[in-house]
């Protein structure tokens, strides 16, 4: 425009874009980008000396368009009814805006359009997107193509490619290759849409999508791509992802075509793709981080959210996280107006997770370091390699490559490259591009920056400084190592990731992961820095907590009190020792003890023969009101036994069956010890424990000669069952299992007695055994 009035850029005709401001006191045109539109409009509520402003492409609908719409409308609503709105678009629907600008005025212009003929692939082509436009200029060429061809592709990446596997091509056939996209120079991009003698190949992103029209273009290759803004739960920035164009962007691409003859289009993928396609891209307010959003508003004096005027109300979810994050940046207070670290954080047009970085340095003496730090998180790596040795004179004021941070190891290279030569960028293994990205963004934040107390002396408080800052960005991002120098992270909100094997980081336990990327399913942190726990006691209090626990330590058996110092739902410190007594405690013991069942208790044996005994009197002695003999009686005197116990030798020294006894009435407690005993006495007065085994009647067992005297076998439950008897040979075998010992005596015995003569002839076996004196005494079975 300033070359069509013939005069100066920065005269009449000016642009201002995030770091570059090309304008003076004679201009009366300025270009401007949404975000400088919106942080104007903080600094200067009122939009004095502006008469219009127009918001072109509208229908890319960015998210400080959405926002600086809904604040101009505002403002022409209130203190400036005489601002002037232009909204303009090529593809979105004129209604719904122009009824929010209160039934504006519409003006549609159709322009000179000529005929394009749109062809897609039969079948989707696998091969690489640098591959199908070759194979796509080939066959444009091969059927006569005589004008210049526009190539949409997603980023500058996919440029580079392309021009590579273009170049033998085109030089054959004498056509100029030529690169469109935001990064080039003016003097690049002007090269590309200038008319030429020889016929271009345009290789273009998005930008030539519906800027000025491009003479000569008779063809469009359309990829179908385009890298579409996102929003990265991780470093909370918006990031750029690869995704289909809408079918409003593929007919704009198309008719780029047509602008000044017939012409065609050839879309990279087939008709079915481009029917399924949405109708329009979705709005960046229904997919990105609001927080800068929120934070200029709260700026601005906006107090109800609710109520603010947007075009398109984002989802209230997305409201309430912006919030929350810039109250743990300490960028608003609880009643949700902005702080002095806000205010402070306003000055630096980033995201406010940056802004919070550069302030906290700032106030560390760090400030011009932050600032450099705030630009790498922007770039997120700029990194071509990892672990470059760099050398002793490290270019560093008073540090060098840091086995505790991504970020400072990132920028004592972006300080080395910006003392260097462009040369240099290659044995610093940085990527060129966006090593001059985060160079030009750290001189434009460092202007912003304020002088501070005196920077730290020692290397390792200078590195402090600049790591406490990270972490005044990601307070949320705060991440432990599962066990020394694994990769495995617990985080603090939760969850689990791994750090990459790229990053610097492999001492450090604690850690701030400040970029990360979910793949396969695992989440791989990029860029990390050290934390130390007394950083965040000092950054952020309120987040701290202690905790105990009780757990139950298999291997003593016993229940452990582990007491924590905890950072949201990470443990920063954790003490394990035996639990006091306590019902805590118990709870847990109890729990342990009965998880496996009775069979596993203590004394399981004897309570099991109790549950036995008191089932067998139960039935014979309804009228007894004997308790049940199932489990839930064993759980509650087990529980209560528990109370204030935390191991099982005190629980076996407590005596389950002592206190499942103690569960009847006196009277119950003398029948059941009276009709099941636990021992009977034999006549020679051996005491034999009485067995009592679930589905078996009650046994006993004991040397043969036990029972010489006895007439008859002795007998439970008040003589209604006799005992099974296990009647032994001297080497303990049994002979004889029987509940009738008389007739053992009349029928088996005599048989019986010759055998055990024979091998056991220093024994007495006498003849009538009901009369013979057994032997006297033995220890008790």
């Amino acid at each position: 425009m300033a070359s069509e009035l013939g005069e100066r850029l920065g005269d009449r005709v000016g642009y201002q874009v995030r770091f570059e401001d090309v304008s003076g006191p004679k201009t009366r045109l300025r270009f401007v980008t949404e975000g400088i539109l919106t942080r104007r409009l903080l600094s200067d509520p009122e939009l004095r000396g502006v008469g219009v402003v127009v918001l072109d492409e509208f229908h890319e609908r960015h998210l400080a368009s959405d926002l600086a719409l809904a604040m101009l409308r505002r403002l022409q609503l209130g203190r400036r009814p005489d601002l002037k709105l232009v909204v303009m678009s090529a593809t979105l629907e004129a209604g719904p805006i122009a009824a929010y600008l209160g039934e504006a005025p519409r003006l549609r212009s159709e322009g000179r359009r000529f005929e394009v003929a749109v062809e897609h692939l039969f079948a989707p082509d696998t091969r690489y997107l640098d591959q199908q436009v070759l194979a796509g200029i080939k066959r444009l060429t091969a059927e006569g193509l005589d004008g210049d061809v526009l190539v949409f592709l997603p980023g500058a990446g996919e440029i580079r490619r392309a021009q590579e596997a273009l170049a033998e091509f085109a030089q054959r056939h004498t056509i100029e290759l030529h690169a469109l996209h935001g990064e080039l120079s003016p003097g690049e991009q002007d090269r590309a849409v200038t008319p030429s003698s020889r016929r271009k190949i345009i290789l273009s992103t998005n930008v030539a999508e519906t800027s000025v029209t491009i003479e000569g273009v008779a063809a469009v290759l359309d990829s179908g791509l385009a890298r579409v803004a996102s929003h990265s739960p991780w470093s909370g920035l918006s990031v750029l992802e690869l995704a289909k164009t809408s079918k409003a962007s593929a007919v704009q691409r198309a008719g780029r075509a047509g602008r000044t003859r017939a012409g065609r289009a050839l879309r990279l993928y087939t008709q079915h793709d481009f029917e399924t396609r949405p109708a329009q891209d979705a709005p960046e307010i229904r997919r990105v981080d609001l927080a800068e959003t929120v934070l200029a508003l709260r700026a601005s004096g906006e107090t109800d959210l609710a109520a603010f005027p947007f075009f398109e109300r984002p989802q209230e979810a997305a409201l309430i996280a912006a919030e929350e994050l810039l109250r743990r940046l300490g960028a608003v207070g609880p009643d949700g107006k902005v702080t002095a670290t806000g205010r402070a954080m306003m000055r630096f047009a980033v995201h406010p997770r940056q802004a919070r970085v550069v302030v906290e340095a700032e106030r560390r003496g760090v400030g011009r370091e932050g600032a450099g730090i705030a630009a790498l998180i922007g770039e997120r790596d700029i990194r071509k390699e990892t672990r470059v040795q760099l050398g002793p004179n490290r270019g560093r004021p008073s540090g060098g490559l840091s086995a505790d941070s991504d970020l400072v190891e990132m920028l004592a290279r972006l300080q080395q490259a910006e003392e260097g030569s462009p040369g240099k960028l290659s044995s610093l293994g940085l990527e060129p591009a966006a090593t001059q990205s985060a160079l030009k963004a750290w001189r434009q934040l460092a202007r912003e920056v304020k002088k501070g107390p005196p920077r730290p002396g020692s290397e390792k408080a200078f590195d402090e400084a600049l790591m406490i800052s990270v972490l005044s960005g990601y307070p949320d991002r705060v991440a432990r190592r599962r066990r020394p120098r694994a990769p495995e992270l617990v985080l603090s909100g939760g969850g689990t990731a791994t750090l990459s094997e790229t990053s610097v980081l492999h001492e450090p336990e604690l850690m701030v992961a400040v970029d990360a990327e979910e793949r396969r399913g695992t989440v791989w942190v990029r860029l990390a820095s050290k934390v130390e726990a007394d950083w965040l006691l000092d950054l952020f209090p309120e987040r701290l907590g202690d905790s105990e626990e009780f757990l139950w330590n298999s291997e003593a058996r016993r229940v452990d009190r582990v007491s924590r110092i905890t950072y949201d739902q990470l443990a920063l410190e954790e003490a394990r020792a035996p639990a006091p007594p306590s019902p805590e405690a118990g709870r847990v013991l109890a729990q342990q003890a009965l998880a496996r069942g009775i069979g596993e208790l203590p004394d399981a044996e004897r309570i099991s023969a109790w549950m036995i005994r008191l089932e067998l009197v139960t039935r014979a002695f309804p009228e007894a009101g004997l308790p049940a003999a199932d489990e839930p009686l064993v759980r509650q005197v087990v529980e209560g036994l528990c109370a204030n116990l935390r191991s099982v030798e005190e629980l076996r020294e407590a005596s389950i069956p002592d206190a499942l006894m103690a569960q009847l009435t006196p009277s119950q407690s003398q029948l059941l010890i009276a009709s099941t005993p636990e021992r009977v006495t034999l006549p020679g007065g051996r005491q034999v424990r009485v067995q009592y085994e679930p589905a078996k009647p009650p046994w006993i067992e004991s040397r043969l000669q036990d029972f010489f005297g006895m007439a008859q076998g002795p007998s439970v439950m008040k003589g209604r069952v006799p005992l099974v008897l296990h009647l032994l040979a001297p080497n303990q075998r049994a002979v004889q299992v029987t509940t009738d010992l008389a007739g053992f005596w009349d029928r088996h015995y005599p048989a019986i007695r010759k055998e055990l003569m024979r091998k056991y002839p220093r024994h007495a076996w006498p003849e009538d055994p009901r009369t013979a004196a057994p032997p006297q005494g033995g220890r008790p079975r």
